[in-house]
């Protein structure tokens, strides 16, 4: 059975929305007016415990059309026939796929590589989320980026991650590469290694291709991770400078808690940063 995300839930989320940019956004904005920059979509990695016929009409009730799919269930399988049929589904319901991942290579090999840049090829996806591809790969890789005309969206993975734990050890690899060669910033990861999101955001500049939003309460604590706005990410500065720096991807939430029930701290966290947006002046909060 599909568990429904309550109406309580939904009242206290729109509360929430209409509360945000009252309480803590009252200075006047720049942008007052202006359609919203920031582009807010879903890595169904949030919805890893759920099928694709579970999944779609929870994006239909936050009203996400865009999402970073991953080969988790049946969101988008590897395999070529049942890709095609999660392809037909999902524009069948008018969602898009904008990246794919996250996507490892743990082969530095022609053909294990090639078979990722097809399977994206298929979807007409452009962005690719790589996790901790060997710098060693990277040449490899590279080659394949040029032949396909698919971005690489390297994903920093925060201490524990021994090659690229910050954004900015990603750019320090890439940065005498093909410009198609970047970054994908999860912020939850990026705190927690150190690295200022904000400041992260400006270096990463036009190499930035994908984010992954999260909360969390403590900057030192893994398991820490909250709704959006519970924590302590600084989600307007993040927003302003996205804005800044004229970002052209998607903030993708990936909500990594309550797998087995994710809809309320979803709902919550989309509430809170489409609250965000408001405070800021923009007409239509994605």
């Amino acid at each position: 059975m599909i568990p429904n995300v309550s109406r309580r839930t939904f009242l206290r989320s729109a509360a929430l929305a209409a509360a945000v940019p009252a309480l803590s956004f009252s200075e006047p904005s720049p942008a007052a007016g202006a359609p919203s920059p920031v582009k807010l979509g879903v890595a169904t990695y949030t919805f890893r415990n759920f099928t694709r016929a579970q999944m779609v009409p929870w994006l239909k009730q936050l009203k996400i059309a865009s999402i970073n799919c991953k080969d988790v269930k049946d969101h988008l399988p590897m395999d070529s026939a049942a890709e095609d049929q999660a392809l037909s589904d999902y524009r069948s319901k008018g969602i898009e796929l904008h990246a794919a991942g996250t996507i490892y290579f743990p082969k530095d090999e022609d053909e294990d590589i090639r078979t990722k840049f097809e399977y994206c090829k298929r979807a007409g996806i452009k962005v690719i989320v790589a996790g901790d591809p060997a710098p060693a790969t990277l040449p490899r890789i590279e080659k394949f980026v040029k032949q396909y005309d698919i971005r690489i969206a390297i994903h920093n993975h925060g201490p524990e991650d021994k090659i690229f734990p910050s954004p900015l050890d990603v750019l320090k690899a890439v940065k005498d590469m093909d410009p198609r060669m970047g970054c994908c910033i999860d912020v939850g990861h990026c705190a927690r290694a150190g690295t200022d999101v904000v400041e992260a955001i400006h270096a990463a500049g036009p190499r930035l291709y994908n984010m992954h939003i999260k909360d969390l309460a403590s900057f030192t604590d893994k398991d820490s991770q909250v709704v959006v706005g519970q924590g302590k990410m600084p989600i307007r500065e993040i927003f302003e400078a996205l804005a800044k720096t004229q970002y052209q991807g998607w903030v993708d939430l990936e909500y990594e808690i309550h797998g087995d029930d994710p809809m309320p701290g979803v709902t919550e966290s989309f509430a809170y940063m489409r609250g965000v947006l408001a405070g800021l002046g923009y007409s239509n909060p994605a």
